[in-house]
């Protein structure tokens, strides 16, 4: 138990030197069981075996082109077991760059897609410096506290508020660049200059870290960039990936290399990812979201208020009163296979055209035409950034009624949908909870209405 203690304490620190062969070692062992995990949690969610031939062209580009129809747990289950992954594989590449003399930021370009395989390689080969080439430690900066602080978020507030302006306003693409890499060289980059001039403790950095995502998230909302609820939802991933960041940042300040020149090197990989990052990596999974409600009323009676319902006169939960999509009625213009839907929404209205109708048992449809997912909460009127057209795909729904004892039904509801925002799993399980909320409105409104005419 102790060896594996002393291995995990050995990938997660920043203390011992890793030489190229425990680098080399070290790396494919852990791809190996990243692989063996990956396997394991595909087998489990559909009964296949996932291949190498087809998980490696996946592990960079994410194509999930043989993932359709997998459970809504499998992609936020492989982000959270890739995490740490990223964090060892991270620590090992600074560490084996100290150990070889070259600069620790080329730690950053583990998050840039191909050219990691780049970086690892050359660090399996480069040789251990000599002693004498390698950068003795400076003497602890005696800067005082307050304006080191202030300066270092500066800067990772302008480094963020760039590549925000970048990666949305001119690329319109939320990849992996945007949400994590650009957060994890936020906290680098203010945790390294924080700790270049003021010898700070771990806490000290890692408050000046959150305070930094802080003054960048205001930013953005006064500056009109986002809405309330969207950067509410983007902090959390943010505040993580940035910290790891600063756990980073701190490191290499504290290890004697303190030159600006690199760093400002470093950060210019931010733009060259987003530049060479391909577009749709994401939004090729159709997720399915389902919801179901009882009704005490036979599936006959309940058909009716299934194909068209009235308005909803039930009060708001507080997600819709945020700016979440209201639905608040749905009618029908026709019968049977062809005839089209409208759900009404708050932001507008679904176009529904109906392909399966089973009467009594099951009603399908695709969605043609769908609105935007939200009203931004904003300081300003018409806030609009890209996110809301296209991003997130509501592709078809459907409709179940299954009899139950006792004259009652139980009504299931689903819908089927694509995102195209990174890291994937991450926002699906917003997307989910808000798509759970939408059902649970409509499914609970069905119910009232068809129990108060019975």
């Amino acid at each position: 138990m102790s060896r594996i203690a002393k291995l995990l304490r050995f990938w997660a620190t920043l203390e011992a030197p890793v030489n190229r062969r425990t680098y080399c070692l070290h790396g494919l062992s852990l791809a190996g069981i990243k692989y063996l995990g990956d396997v394991i949690f595909f087998w489990l969610s559909t009964g296949r075996f996932w291949k190498p031939t087809d998980y490696l062209p996946l592990a960079h580009s994410l194509l999930w082109t043989n993932l359709q129809g997998v459970p809504s747990w499998l992609l936020p289950a492989l982000g959270v077991w890739t995490l740490p992954f990223l964090w060892i594989g991270v620590t090992l590449t600074l560490r084996r760059a100290l150990d070889a003399g070259r600069s620790p930021w080329l730690a950053l370009g583990f998050f840039l897609p191909f050219v990691n395989y780049t970086v690892m390689a050359s660090f399996c080969f480069l040789p251990t410096a000599e002693r004498g080439a390698s950068p003795k430690k400076t003497t602890m900066p005696r800067g005082k506290r307050l304006p080191n602080a202030l300066l270092s978020a500066g800067c990772g507030v302008v480094l963020g508020l760039l590549m925000v302006l970048l990666g949305i306003r001119f690329a319109e693409q939320y990849g992996f660049t945007l949400f994590l890499g650009a957060p994890f060289a936020m906290g680098a980059l203010t945790a390294f200059i924080f700790n270049r001039g003021y010898a700070g403790t771990a806490l000290e950095t890692i408050q000046v870290t959150i305070c930094m995502f802080i003054v960048v998230a205001g930013a953005l909302f006064l500056l009109a960039f986002e809405g309330a609820v969207c950067i509410a939802m983007a902090i959390p991933l943010g505040l993580i990936v940035g910290v790891l960041g600063a756990v980073l940042g701190r490191a290499i300040a504290l290890s004697g290399r303190r030159a600006i020149p690199p760093v400002v090197s470093a950060m210019l990989l931010l733009p060259l990812s987003l530049a060479v990052e391909p577009p749709h990596l994401t939004g090729r999974v159709l997720h399915e979201v389902r919801s179901s409600v009882v009704i005490g009323a036979p599936p006959e009676r309940v058909w009716s208020h299934v194909i068209a319902f009235k308005p909803i006169s039930e009060a708001p939960d507080l997600v819709f009163r945020l700016g979440i999509a209201d639905p608040r009625y749905a009618r029908i213009d026709g019968v049977g296979v062809g005839a089209i839907r409208y759900c009404v929404f708050s932001t507008g209205e679904f176009v529904e055209p109906i392909t399966e109708w089973e009467t009594a048992r099951r009603l399908s449809f695709s969605v043609v035409r769908s609105p935007a997912p939200l009203s931004e909460l904003s300081l300003y009127e018409n806030v609009s950034p890209p996110h809301l057209r296209n991003y997130l795909r509501p592709r078809r729904g459907e409709f179940r009624l299954v009899a139950l004892p006792g004259g009652r039904t139980r009504l299931e509801g689903s819908t089927w949908y694509e995102i195209e925002m990174a890291p994937e799993g991450y926002w699906q399980l917003w997307t989910d909870f808000l798509i759970h909320e939408i059902h649970d409105r409509v499914l609970n409104h069905i119910k009232h209405e068809v129990e108060a005419d019975s």
